[in-house]
């Protein structure tokens, strides 16, 4: 294929929509942003109202004059317990989806998600080791967040070391099977603990299953500045990743390097991917299922995919948390569950329909 057939077949793949039409998808996804926030703060087992949680935001913007309706108890719930959630909420929805886009991307697999190369086994295994051994109870910290994100980061080093090893910087397909072997050998390690540390079981399968509880504002702008690095990194490459699906050689012929490409998103995609985990346990499905609705509406391009991954993924899991905690208030349902109730579907419909719906 020469050069001239790798731009035409660019500029026949990359849709190119006018700029209304763009400017009218971000403002669409900006609008669903903010009604999924709302809602999020104001609805749950003690309802605030959206129009009285809209004043109270209101109140706080100089110049308008607008008095709060809140009381002590409700501004309360709304600042200290629902505010933080939603916001955790909204960076971990954006990590997931944008890096479940770039995973799609660079490996050329439409069934990609962020947990392919080790890093949910990883992360699994980090939180295991900390609540069997009760480590940094002793100190009054909770250590969870932290051996989650390191064996997040460690599943995927060893995968990509493993597919590296054996010719993985060429071949996307060596690189998944690697992860696949580092995930299976990590579960087992998590499993063998498991069954050491019986009395420890109940904790970790609710940590698995997924949660957005917070210990407040801390947690979020602890998790922050990751999420910015990582969806930077990513929307910066969006471009070549659209030039990585026409395939290495081609994209290599207009002097991509292929490599580097490859290492800079999986590294920044996983690192968004072990903030997330590290905050909010496994929450499986929402990067396939927002990239994948994205393309049915907009089309293949990652320019338009992975922004709009960003800002649609962020609300769906505002949205999906509120479910969880009106479902069967008081009680609360793993977030987790939920998406999984939601993403298993959509990843058979995906699965059927990938020889005609590409990354």
């Amino acid at each position: 294929m020469t050069e001239a057939d790798v731009r035409a077949r660019l500029a026949r793949r990359a849709d190119r929509p006018l700029p209304g039409i763009s400017v009218a998808w971000a403002l669409g996804v900006a609008g669903f942003v903010l009604l999924a926030a709302l809602l999020g703060l104001a609805l749950g087992p003690v309802g605030l109202g959206t129009e009285r949680v809209a004043r109270e935001l209101l109140s706080h913007v100089p110049g308008l004059g607008v008095e709060s309706p809140l009381t002590a108890t409700e501004d309360a719930i709304l600042w200290e317990l629902r505010a933080p959630r939603v916001a955790l909420g909204l960076v971990v929805g954006a990590l997931l989806a944008s890096a479940g886009a770039a995973y799609q991307g660079v490996f050329r697999n439409p069934l990609a998600d962020p947990y392919l190369l080790g890093a949910a086994a990883g992360a699994g295994l980090g939180a295991t080791l900390v609540i069997a051994y009760d480590v940094g109870d002793p100190l009054g910290v909770d250590l969870r967040p932290v051996a989650a994100f390191a064996g997040a980061i460690l599943g995927v080093a060893a995968a990509y070391g493993l597919g590296r090893s054996v010719g993985g910087g060429r071949s996307t397909a060596t690189l998944i099977l690697a992860g696949v072997t580092v995930a299976a050998f990590l579960t087992a390690v998590q499993t063998f603990l498991q069954q050491r540390n019986t009395e420890t079981v109940q904790e970790v399968y609710a940590w698995i299953l997924g949660q957005l509880e917070t210990s407040g504002w801390s947690d979020v702008a602890i998790a922050l500045p990751y999420a910015v690095v990582s969806t930077a990194l990513l929307v910066w490459h969006r471009r070549l990743l659209d030039v990585l699906a026409v395939g290495d050689d081609e994209a290599a012929s207009l002097g991509v390097a292929v490599a580097r490409v490859r290492l800079v998103v999986v590294a920044a995609a996983t690192l968004g991917t072990a903030a997330a985990v590290a905050f909010s346990g496994l929450i499986a499905f929402v990067g396939i299922i927002v990239p994948h609705a994205i393309r049915l509406l907009v089309g293949t391009s990652y320019r338009a995919v992975l922004p709009l991954s960003l800002g649609v993924g962020a609300g769906f899991l505002v949205l999906t948390d509120l479910i969880c905690r009106t479902a069967i208030a008081p009680a609360e349902l793993p977030i987790g569950v939920v998406t999984a109730f939601l993403g298993a579907p959509f990843f058979a419909v995906v699965l059927r329909t990938t020889r005609t719906v590409g990354p």
